[in-house]
């Protein structure tokens, strides 16, 4: 079954399954709901709740789209939830979407384990989401994290369109937290739509960066290697005083997303119909702090080394910055974390290498062009290289809808953009290509940034070959 945005088809079956009871934080936004929720989820967790978290797509398999108690769930649990569902649907003659499957298999396991709270991302948009089918009295809060311009064939042509649909997971009589936002018109769109529900709208703002103690200075540097976490600054409305954490996620963008998971907490502590939450003598500013230092989102600008041999794990190692951009507005946020980084780690006279490693989605009206020319030519240090790798990711299980641009198509954006790179294509008819790109990529002597990006379908490949080389992710 293709994408067919309704709520039609997985009413009929919610309403025949035992129901749906967990407190639930709904977050929707195009970039950045899925590192609010991790984030959320871990101060939720940090302050002794047990928690239950739900994202899309999945990275490595379809189990790590469901986590309890920080622990992704177990294939028992997740067939026993599905085929209970599958039998419920069967038996009433209603045909889902694989994707409306595993929404309802999820607050199944959600129900099962009597988590105190839920964790929620929107699949796409909102209004007509699968995830939109868990009721009004459920939802605890709904947050919006940053909105731009993705999937405009199903959400609308312009920013505005794409946020009314959104902004609807709003529910009347509770509270809606917009995070920060870069177009003006998503705050006055949402502000109406939340208007409309009889919601209570409220805006987060975003951490502050505080100067930074790491010891080291750059000129020290003599390859790339992981930066430290962010030491930020937040100001809780539910604390009198502001505080300081380690944010361990990479990027300025970050820093949106840690205020927002912060105000919705704090929100949950003090709203009045939060309060079965009971959370006012749960939640410090060190449960906040522990909860933000382990905070993990795996395949957003996450830095990995791998050996430069994948048949010798005890070759000397590259490092591999796997990032999901996969649109214009996340692509220019990996533009310009690479742009900061790399210009924070150049020693005089350095000279470096970033070599990519892309693939896309084939998802119009977005077009290659448009997603990789932020990313290329990239904003580096004078005497740097750049060469690029172009292949196919492997068909995500589930989403046969889900096609990747092909490598001579890439091999041509690439080309026009960046006509002194040095390029590598992966083959037309293959999903297989990523280890030969990951051996051509780190061949290399001059010192050299290894970026896996363009698709979270691609970075999960990548994550697969970690797994079999027994990695871990940093």
């Amino acid at each position: 079954m293709s994408i067919d945005l309704t709520l039609d088809r997985i009413e009929r079956l919610y309403h025949l399954i035992p129901p749906y009871t967990r407190p639930t934080i709904h977050i929707a936004g195009t970039n950045g709901k899925g590192s609010v929720s991790a984030l959320t989820s871990s101060i939720l967790t940090a302050a002794g709740l047990s928690v239950g978290r739900f994202n899309s797509p999945h990275l490595i398999t379809i189990y790590d789209c469901i986590y309890v108690n920080n622990q992704e769930v177990s294939p028992q649990t997740y067939h026993e939830a599905r085929d209970d569902v599958e039998g419920v649907a069967h038996d009433n003659s209603i045909e889902i979407s694989s994707f409306e499957m595993l929404v309802l298999t999820a607050l199944l396991i959600f129900e099962r384990a009597k988590v105190d709270i839920v964790v929620m991302e929107v699949g796409m948009g909102g209004r007509l989401d699968a995830t939109n089918v868990i009721p009004d009295e459920v939802v605890m809060i709904s947050a919006l994290t940053a909105v731009d311009l993705d999937h405009q064939a199903f959400l609308g042509d312009t920013v505005a369109a794409i946020t009314k649909e959104k902004a609807s997971i709003a529910r009347r009589g509770k509270p809606f937290v917009m995070g920060p936002q870069k177009h003006s018109q998503v705050a006055e769109v949402a502000r109406m739509v939340v208007q409309e529900a009889g919601g209570d709208f409220l805006s987060a703002p975003s951490a502050l960066q505080m100067p930074s103690e790491d010891p080291r200075r750059p000129e020290f540097y003599s390859q790339f290697q992981p930066p430290s976490p962010c030491p930020i600054e937040l100001n809780m409305p539910c604390f009198q005083d502001p505080f300081n954490a380690l944010l361990p996620l990479h990027g300025s963008h970050q820093l949106e997303n840690v205020g927002l998971s912060a105000f919705i907490i704090s929100v949950a502590v003090d709203y009045p119909s939060c309060s079965p939450l009971g959370l006012r003598d749960r939640v410090t500013p060190e449960v906040v702090v522990r909860g933000i230092a382990n905070v993990s989102w795996p395949g957003r600008l996450s830095f990995h080394p791998i050996p430069k041999n994948l048949h010798d794990p005890s070759s000397p190692q590259a490092l591999v910055l796997a990032d999901g951009a996969h649109n214009p507005a996340s692509s220019t946020t990996l533009s310009r974390y690479l742009m900061d980084y790399c210009n924070s780690l150049a020693a005089p006279n350095a000279t470096s290498t970033i070599t990519y490693i892309l693939s896309l989605s084939h998802s119009p009206p977005k077009t290659p062009l448009q997603t990789l020319s932020p990313l290329l030519p990239p904003s580096l240090p004078s005497n740097s290289k750049v060469r690029v790798a172009v292949l196919r990711f492997t068909s995500p299980e589930g989403m046969p809808w889900v096609k990747s641009v092909l490598p001579s198509v890439l091999y041509s954006v690439v080309q026009s953009l960046c006509p002194k790179a040095e390029l590598w294509k992966g083959d037309d008819d293959r999903t297989d290509n990523l280890p030969a790109a990951l051996q051509w990529a780190t061949s290399f002597s001059d010192p050299n940034l290894v970026v896996v990006a363009g698709s979270l379908y691609l970075v999960a490949d990548f994550y697969r070959i970690l797994r079999g080389l027994d990695s871990v992710i940093l």
